[in-house]
């Protein structure tokens, strides 16, 4: 359900920790790098089932107020870690503070919350007392350059330490802290030069009317791999369009790839498809909501499926490729929910 890739989320913890922070207490990186990734414990959920797991997702452990939780849970677990190797007669090299390690982790887990914020999905960082999600929508779920940029970090100094030692150099102590920092700053500066991009896309959907008709609002959303190229998701009062952004050269649409998608008239299907577990929550979640009506063979009801177009770029949805982030409510004819899921619909067989 597109968290911020893990993988991310535990080299910035482990950076973290090399960056200096584990030169404060002994189980310093350990602990950074397991509450780096424990806010998505919440994906258990989804042992409940789809609807369930997106239910929870990014929930309770992605909260201001679930924040302690997760890093009091975090050190407990550290906590019999260091009781099994205390058995092994493993001897830190520093003392083990407990009260900073509870801190380090409250900071690692509210740095997996800023992580989270930085793409799409969002987050809900004031639930329960405001539910709203929030999203900044400059960095792709998965970024490449920055994974290898935080694993270079980590592993380059490590590479270049058995070549000193190799040489009979002095062996430090602590070992690996400009490439940890060179590799968070860089990280951050990532972050920062994509929200300015960002903002430059954003400007440029402001800049013009389509088809004829003003924006309600606008949206970029970023792509994987290229800072400068950018989904544009518009809304009108009528209609929906996806269209690519170049926020280099300020152009919209250079291809001519853009997808227009007219917003579907009400019926009393889509309000009870809306209505269900599935639609209430993913209407809560969703920025750009559109739903398809399909009659289902043999008068056997309708299946309502809902996606949400900040996840669509122009050149699947012109080519009809399944959405991604998708989910469905089948109605039996009296429109009672028969099923529902956030996984891809049945096959296109069972449609007509």
């Amino acid at each position: 359900m597109c968290p911020l890739d893990p993988v991310t989320h535990l080299l910035t913890g482990a950076c973290m920790g090399r960056a200096g922070l584990n030169r404060t207490t002994s189980l310093a990186t350990l602990t950074l790098v397991l509450a780096a990734d424990a806010p998505d414990a919440d994906m258990l959920g989804f042992l409940g089932g789809s609807v369930t797991g997106f239910q929870h997702h990014r929930g309770f452990t992605h909260t201001l107020l679930g924040a302690p939780v997760v890093a009091a849970v975090t050190v407990a677990g550290v906590y019999g870690i260091y009781r099994m190797m205390q058995r092994r007669g493993w001897t830190p090299k520093l003392p083990v503070r407990w009260g900073l390690l509870f801190v380090l982790a409250l900071l690692s887990s509210l740095v997996h919350i800023l992580l989270d914020y930085t793409n799409s999905y969002g987050v809900r960082p004031f639930a329960p007392f405001n539910p709203r999600w929030y999203s900044w929508d400059v960095v792709n779920i998965v970024d490449p350059v920055i994974l290898v940029v935080l694993f270079l970090g980590l592993v380059a100094p490590a590479l270049l330490g058995l070549v000193s030692d190799e040489v009979g150099a002095r062996k430090p102590k602590f070992r690996g802290r400009g490439g940890a920092t060179f590799a968070l700053v860089f990280f951050a500066a990532v972050v920062f030069f994509r929200d300015f991009e960002h903002r430059r896309a954003v400007t440029a959907l402001n800049s013009v009317t389509f088809r004829g008709q003003d924006a309600v609002r606008v949206s970029a959303f970023p792509s994987m791999t290229n800072p400068f190229s950018w989904s544009g998701v518009v809304e009108t009062k009528d209609f929906f369009e996806v269209l690519p952004v170049d926020s280099g050269s300020g152009q919209l649409d250079p291809q001519n790839q853009a997808v227009l998608r007219y917003k579907p008239e009400e019926t009393p299907a889509t309000l009870a498809a809306k209505k269900s577990r599935l639609g209430r929550f993913f209407l809560d979640w969703a920025q750009y909501p559109l739903l398809d009506v399909t009659a289902l063979p043999a008068g056997e009801g309708y299946q309502v499926q809902f996606r949400d177009l900040r996840f669509a770029r122009a050149e699947t949805l012109s080519q009809g490729e399944p959405p991604v982030l998708a989910g469905y409510v089948e109605l039996d004819p009296r429109l009672r929910v028969s099923d529902e899921s956030m996984r891809r619909p049945p096959s296109e067989s069972r449609r007509r």
